[in-house]
């Protein structure tokens, strides 16, 4: 998951520097006033995302599997801890 998020804010940083230089050189508008770095950051993210989305396609999936695998184990454990609290109370009630 770690290496995704690194890999994504990678592609990000690319595309903002890209954006920077074009808005530099005055082939992407600037901004108005002072939202000049606000303006690149939007266009970064906007470009990135897209671009994320189909290059990162294979890393995402793998990152999904992690997630899902780690959902499966804890779901696994409450009902294991759910079990034996159950036959700790059967136990309980059986003798009392």
């Amino acid at each position: 998951m770690l290496r995704y998020t690194l890999m994504r804010f990678g592609i990000f940083v690319g595309c903002f520097l890209a954006v920077w230089g074009l808005a530099s050189t005055g082939i992407v508008p600037s901004g108005l006033g002072g939202s000049y770095f606000l303006w690149i950051a939007l266009l970064g993210l906007v470009i990135s995302a897209p671009i994320s989305y189909v290059v990162l396609r294979k890393e995402r999936d793998r990152a999904s599997v992690q997630i899902v695998e780690r959902v499966d184990r804890a779901k696994a454990n409450m009902e294991r801890n759910r079990a034996q609290e159950d036959l700790a109370d059967d136990a309980a009630r059986a003798q009392g």
